[in-house]
Formats: structure tokens, C-alpha cells, sequence
């Protein structure tokens, strides 16, 4: 390397970030020491400390680091550190910097609530951040942000936090394109409106009963997890929504046409079965369906899902190319009367793959004729698997059920798969 130009020894070094590559490399030559400012990044792994026996502490290392860069314009800290630390590096980079991601560790200290600036306060510094990324965070009182105008990716990982002071920080990002909060406890009911926003992932930890609305006119992706309560009414340009509940109920689900959905995936234990019809009845463009929902009723009440006409379900979603169903909804979907007066030419038009789990071997003989049927009406059916999971029966219709599948997929074995 040392009959290389120093455009090129630059140009090299900076595709370097790791804290410890970069405070070695200094040590090298006085060519690889000159060319050190000139990194754009800075990351401090984990355990970056672990092995640290000096008197400096490790705040003041990692100010020296970051003051010997120029331009420094992304740091990760993952390693631990205090609010004063963090407040003097983002005094020295501060407006430099587009790229933020911190470790924050303070789940549990109710005592760091209290101090007159805290970790989340000092990011106020970075003006010019264009992605923030946080982890372990704990936001109870709203944090004492201006606005980062050019915020366009905002992600929380694991974070406890109060409606208010959600919806605090949000309202300081007015351009963001991307959200994520994931693992986020204690938000009982927020609204958002963001006017730029394309990619929204929230992820709800606890009894799963959260109220959300949005309004994002410009919404193209959209993940919730944890909500009883979903309005979303701006959804001309939602092509991707994913809903489920992992802990508790979906009550109510209020879209407006979802003429540009082409994936649904709608989850969970219990769903009302007002808000799956509605679903339905508004994606009726999507090519991709994935349905796993275990009951259905009202309230506390488990109920088995009425029947879904089987002609008319297809009939509903004309252009569905992969199609994904689960126990109880496959159980739903063949009924024998929905298969009894089907008109000479129906067909499923554009159906391509179909994945089915079964659980159970009750209703063998339904469930045996909707087998056939798609196979029949689904002219470009070219790939069915058929998983059997925790199908557990003491009497002879579990092993009679298994036995009809498996025939079921000898003689169709260019397309029907047993997983």
C-alpha cells in the first residue's frame, strides 16, 4: 500500500467504521494516520470496553476518536455510555452528521426520567440526521426535540413508551418516509399523521388492545402487530398491509378501497368476523392472501367462522396469484354447500400457488372436495403444499384423512406437495 496514491489510501481506510480498526490503523505509518479524518463512519461495538483497564473513561475515548475526524457524518454506538458523554460528541458532530444509531439501555431507570438532560434531549444536537436508529429506550415524558427536517427513517427497538410523549417525538419528524417501532410497550392509543410517510412497521408488546389511526397519504407498505382498533382512511397507494394480533383481539378494522393492495396478511387468535369480511371486501385486487386466524366472534366469545362461499371468494379476488390459508379459515372456506351449484363456467382465473395447513380431520370430505376443486378450477395452478401440523385424534378419521391426502397428492404429484 505505501506505492499507492493517498487518494487511494483514503478512498480504502474510509470503507472502514469498527472503533478499534480505526484507532489501530492511526498507529500504522503517518500516511494512514493523516488519512483517518477523513472517515464518514464510526462504529462502537458492544463490547468495545470490555477489555478497557485505563484511567480515561470510555466517553472521553470516544470524544477523542470523533474529534479527530473532519466530517464525521454516521456513528453506532452500541457500547454503553452516559447523557453527558453523548452530549458532547453531538456538540463536536452534531450538524456534520446524517446517520445516528444508539444504543440506549435505560428500560429500566426510571431515575435517567428525572434528569434535567437526557439521552433522547441531547439528540436535539444533530440537526441534519437523516435516519435515526434507537435501541432499549424508555420515553415516558416527551423529549425536548426542535425538529429534524430532514428525518426520513426513524427506528425504535424495544422502547417503553406514553402516548404523549410517542407522539411528541413524532411530531418532530414532519418528513419521514420510513417508521419502525418494534417491541414497543405502553402505547395505549396514537395517531399519526405523516404526510411523506411510504414504510411503516409498528410492533405493539403487551395485551395486544392498542387503538391506532393513521394519516399517511403517500403509504405504500404497511406492518401493525398489537392493535384491537385500526383506521387507516388515505390507502390509494398501499400495495403491501400485514395486520395480526398476537396477544389479543382485532374489534374493528375501518380502510378506505385498497385499490392498490397486492399482499394482505391478516393474523392472530380472534378476529371479529365483521373486520376479516371487510378485509375481503376491500382488497379484492391483491395477488398474494395470507390468512391464519384461529376464531372468530365478539368480545370474549371464541366462535368457528361461518361458511365462505367458495365460488363467490374467488369470484371476489380475481386477480389471486398466491394464495396462503390456515387451519379454521381453510375449515371455513369448504363448506360443502358452497361446491353444490357451481356454474359451468367458473374458473380461478390467475391462481398460480396454493399453501394450506390443516390441523384437524374433521370435515374430511369437505375439505377433500375444496382440494379438488382448486385443482379443477384453478387453470394456472402450478404448485399446492399441503401442510398437516398437529393433527392429533385418537379415532381412525385422522389416519383415513391422511391416507385421502396422500392419495390426493400421488395422483396429482406434479403439483400437490406434502410438507
Amino acid at each position: 500500500m505505501e506505492s499507492l496514491p493517498d487518494a487511494i489510501i483514503h478512498y480504502i481506510l474510509s470503507q472502514m467504521k469498527n472503533a478499534r480498526d480505526v484507532a489501530s490503523c492511526k498507529c500504522v505509518s503517518k500516511r494512514w494516520k493523516f488519512s483517518v479524518p477523513y472517515l464518514k463512519s464510526l462504529y462502537f461495538p458492544r463490547n468495545a470496553f470490555d477489555s478497557y483497564n485505563g484511567m480515561e473513561h470510555p466517553d472521553s475515548i470516544v470524544y477523542k476518536m470523533i474529534a479527530f475526524m473532519d466530517r464525521l457524518e454516521e456513528l453506532v454506538v452500541y457500547s454503553p455510555f452516559s447523557s453527558a458523554g453523548l452530549a458532547s460528541w453531538l456538540l463536536l458532530a452534531g450538524l456534520s452528521l446524517r446517520h445516528l444509531e444508539l444504543r440506549i439501555d435505560n428500560l429500566s431507570d426510571y431515575e435517567t426520567c428525572l434528569e434535567s438532560r437526557t439521552k433522547l434531549d441531547c439528540i436535539n444536537a444533530a440537526k441534519n440526521l437523516e435516519s435515526l436508529k434507537l435501541w432499549g429506550v424508555l420515553m415516558v415524558h416527551s423529549p425536548k426535540w426542535d425538529s429534524f427536517a430532514k428525518l426520513q427513517t426513524l427506528e425504535v427497538v424495544g422502547a417503553r413508551l406514553e402516548d404523549n410523549a410517542l407522539r411528541a417525538a413524532l411530531q418532530a419528524c414532519p418528513n419521514l418516509k420510513s417508521l419502525l417501532l418494534l417491541g414497543c410497550e405502553g402505547v395505549r392509543s396514537i395517531s399519526i399523521e405523516l404526510p411523506q410517510l411510504e414504510q411503516c412497521k409498528l410492533d405493539f408488546y403487551g395485551l395486544g388492545n392498542s387503538s391506532l389511526t393513521l394519516t399517511c397519504p403517500k403509504m405504500e407498505c404497511l406492518e401493525v402487530q398489537g392493535c384491537s382498533w385500526i383506521r387507516v382512511r388515505e390507502t390509494n397507494c398501499l400495495t403491501k398491509l400485514s395486520i395480526s394480533n398476537n396477544a389479543g383481539k382485532v374489534y374493528m378494522v375501518d380502510f378506505g378501497k385498497l385499490s392498490a393492495l397486492e399482499f394482505l396478511s391478516i393474523r392472530g387468535v380472534q378476529w371479529c368476523w365483521d373486520a376479516i369480511s371487510k378485509m375481503l371486501q376491500w382488497a379484492s385486487e391483491v395477488k398474494h392472501l395470507y390468512m391464519k386466524v384461529e376464531f372468530t366472534g365478539d368480545f370474549d366469545q371464541l366462535l368457528p367462522f361461518p361458511e365462505v362461499d367458495f365460488v363467490e371468494f374467488f369470484n371476489s379476488h380475481p386477480k389471486l396469484q398466491k394464495f396462503e390459508i390456515h387451519g379454521a379459515m381453510f375449515a371455513a372456506l369448504c363448506q360443502k354447500n358452497s361446491l353444490k351449484n357451481v356454474e359451468s363456467g367458473f374458473v380461478i382465473p390467475c391462481l398460480e400457488e396454493v399453501v394450506i395447513t390443516v390441523r384437524s380431520p374433521l370435515n374430511a370430505e369437505q375439505k377433500m372436495s375444496s382440494l379438488e376443486s382448486l385443482l379443477k378450477y384453478g387453470k394456472r395452478l402450478s404448485s399446492m403444499a399441503i401442510r398437516i401440523l398437529q393433527m392429533k385424534s385418537n379415532h381412525s378419521s385422522a389416519d383415513d384423512f391422511f391416507d385421502e391426502i396422500c392419495r390426493f397428492q400421488r395422483m396429482n404429484r406434479k403439483i400437490v406437495r406434502i410438507e
